[in-house]
């Protein structure tokens, strides 16, 4: 068998658990995508340190830093940087997609910061070309 060090869409979406659609439409479409190396098949080939780089500053999601026991609304938690709009928080929430608040006072709902880097931990994001 030979190692071979480029990779091409099927198996960029193995090796991270998407779609060939999700290579092909989305992620391909970045203006940071990398450029092909080759061609292996009907496939263009691309190197796998390139597309190591591209997943690791655009697609996986940072490490969310809060302070664990503080409260945060939906809006602050958004200007901290998440990654995810408050607007996004709500709706998610509103479908079942969002931990319940850890606070409701003066019918605010706020989450802890524990609560929220916990539920950061499953979130995968794609982030879209500005």
């Amino acid at each position: 068998m030979v190692d071979r060090p480029g990779l091409i869409t099927p198996e960029i979406a193995e090796q991270y658990g998407v779609s060939d659609h999700t290579v092909t439409k989305t992620w391909a479409q970045h203006p940071d995508w990398p450029a092909p190396v080759g061609k292996r098949g009907r496939y263009k080939e691309y190197a796998a340190a390139d597309i190591a780089d591209y997943v690791r500053k655009h697609v996986e999601r940072q490490a969310v830093v809060l302070e664990p026991e503080r409260l945060y609304t939906a809006q602050q938690l958004e200007d901290a940087g998440i990654g995810i709009k408050a607007g996004t928080i709500r709706a998610d929430l509103a479908r079942g997609r969002w931990p319940e608040p850890d606070d409701t006072e003066h019918g605010v709902n706020r989450w802890k910061g524990m609560t929220v880097m916990t539920a950061m931990t499953g979130r995968r994001v794609y982030r879209r070309s500005r």
